[in-house]
């Protein structure tokens, strides 16, 4: 697939929740082949700090613009935060592989069941708009009800949405996966279920055991930290079945089977 460098107009920059922000960016060649699962790099600013560029999932596509979900927790997203409507920002996109929702094991028939934990939401509402005809579901997880993301976003795509928080201020009380496994314990037909997810390693990881558990195909996002994000430094590699593979290059979306945790 085609790579391109550009510089991409900021149309908004603006403030969700607390520290959460969307960024939409004009960039028609990225929007028009970006696929749901993959990501960009952004230079953030032309200092030189930061001095490398920062990944971020592509959270929506619309016409010829892109949106990026991000929170501030560094001196990058920080400066990002601050960046103003009319300005421009490098954008090298769009990389990686992303969700495959038309793979043999997965089936037209299966219902998905999208898992976002945290910050996992911003790839996972491009995805839910490949699946709008299908009548699927979200599960949203977070410490706390002030960190739920994107939930209206979901029900408006025609999704039903659960959530669960850590400290039980909203809905589920525990982890997201409790909430998934309490779920698919209830389904009259969990084979007819296939499980998409992103967030943090530690609910990928329990995803893996319990869609090996209940024999769901199960997809999953990685986050990990890149220098250049396609696939040259080696900085991101996980460990599979078939040895080292680039999260950036050869992900960030893999099957959960494949992964050595």
């Amino acid at each position: 697939m085609k790579i391109w460098q550009k510089k991409a107009k900021i149309i908004s920059n603006y403030k969700l929740a607390d520290k959460y922000l969307r960024a939409v960016l004009h960039t028609a060649k990225i929007a028009r082949i970006a696929a749901p699962g993959q990501f960009v790099m952004l230079k953030i600013d032309n200092s030189l700090t930061p001095l490398l560029r920062r990944p971020f999932s592509i959270h929506r596509v619309d016409g010829s613009k892109i949106e990026v979900l991000y929170e501030v927790v560094g001196e990058a997203t920080e400066i990002l935060s601050k960046r103003k409507a009319g300005g421009h920002i490098d954008v090298i996109g769009p990389l990686g592989n992303g969700f495959d929702c038309r793979a043999p094991h997965t089936g037209h028939r299966r219902r998905p069941i999208l898992v976002a934990g945290g910050m996992g939401v911003a790839p996972l509402v491009f995805l839910a708009k490949n699946f709008k005809k299908v009548k699927g579901l979200v599960l949203i997880g977070a410490k706390t009800k002030k960190q739920i993301l994107c939930e209206k976003e979901f029900q408006r795509l025609g999704f039903d949405v659960k959530i669960a928080t850590d400290d039980g201020s909203l809905g589920f009380k525990g982890k997201v996966t409790g909430l998934l496994e309490k779920i698919l314990l209830s389904a009259v037909s969990c084979q007819l279920s296939a499980v998409y997810a992103c967030g943090p390693r530690p609910m990928l990881k329990e995803i893996s055991r319990i869609s090996n558990k209940y024999n769901i195909p199960a997809q999953i996002s990685l986050e990990e930290h890149m220098a250049c994000g396609i696939g040259a430094c080696l900085g991101c590699v996980v460990n599979t079945k078939e040895g080292f593979k680039r999260v950036c290059k050869e992900g960030p979306v893999f099957w959960a089977e494949e992964i050595l945790w």
